[in-house]
């Protein structure tokens, strides 16, 4: 499938409606076509069928659902970590808005099984100045590391995340929070001892957790109590 007929195929898929709906929640994203993501999927599907590098090299970031394209292609293609990492390496810096951000993370499903070079990978990010950058890091974080292993490691890489830009700081009150369900007692000591959040970012995670059906209810005033003025 060249690149020509996937971008015929994207606007064929257009949902107007959608794309009114959606290009209002998403700040910074470029040239909504309004497709659907299970819709973006099923064709990235069909792309890594076929030749998804020559996909690759040809695609180009015009709208919004080529982009998110290719960050999902990236996920499911079939290839070793280092071609992995590479093809991440290169896509990361185009990533301009939460979306993207988060569904590409969310398809990067090869650190399940690569977590000591996907981890290695992410750390020179930590010290971007680019928001989504440090938000990929965040997310990431979230939803491959929060384990026995990286537990510690993961609240030491989130403390060091600083950019001031809003997505990278809700990023992190997410993995917060997502920790706290996975790991509790672990979390709970990160909160009340060895923290070095900025006010908004704990009181954004606080507010995660007491929300969140996965914390338990007896939990929740405790962590309500935790809050920052």
């Amino acid at each position: 499938m060249t690149y020509e007929e996937v971008r015929i195929r994207l606007y064929e898929m257009a949902d107007e409606k959608f794309q009114k709906f959606s290009s209002a929640l998403i700040p910074g994203c470029k040239n909504m076509i309004g497709v659907r993501i299970p819709k973006l999927r099923l064709l990235a599907k069909e792309i890594v069928k076929e030749d998804w590098r020559r996909y690759l090299a040809e695609a180009g970031e015009d709208t919004f659902e080529e982009l998110m394209l290719q960050g999902i292609v990236i996920g499911l293609s079939k290839c070793g970590i280092e071609e992995k990492i590479s093809m991440a390496e290169n896509f990361i810096p185009k990533i301009q808005d939460w979306s993207v951000n988060d569904i590409f993370c969310s398809c990067f499903k090869c650190a399940n099984k690569n977590r000591e070079q996907v981890f290695e990978f992410l750390i020179p990010y930590v010290t971007s100045e680019r928001e989504f950058e440090q938000r990929v890091v965040a997310v990431m974080l979230m939803d491959y590391f929060l384990t026995e292993e990286y537990i510690h490691q993961v609240f030491q890489v989130l403390n060091e995340l600083k950019h001031e830009g809003y997505y990278t700081k809700m990023g992190i009150a997410w993995a917060v929070a997502t920790a706290y369900a996975k790991f509790p007692v672990e979390t709970y000591a990160y909160l009340t001892e060895w923290n070095t959040l900025d006010d908004f970012t704990f009181n954004k995670a606080i507010r995660k957790m007491t929300e969140s059906y996965r914390v338990p209810e007896g939990d929740k005033e405790m962590l309500r109590r935790l809050k920052r003025k």
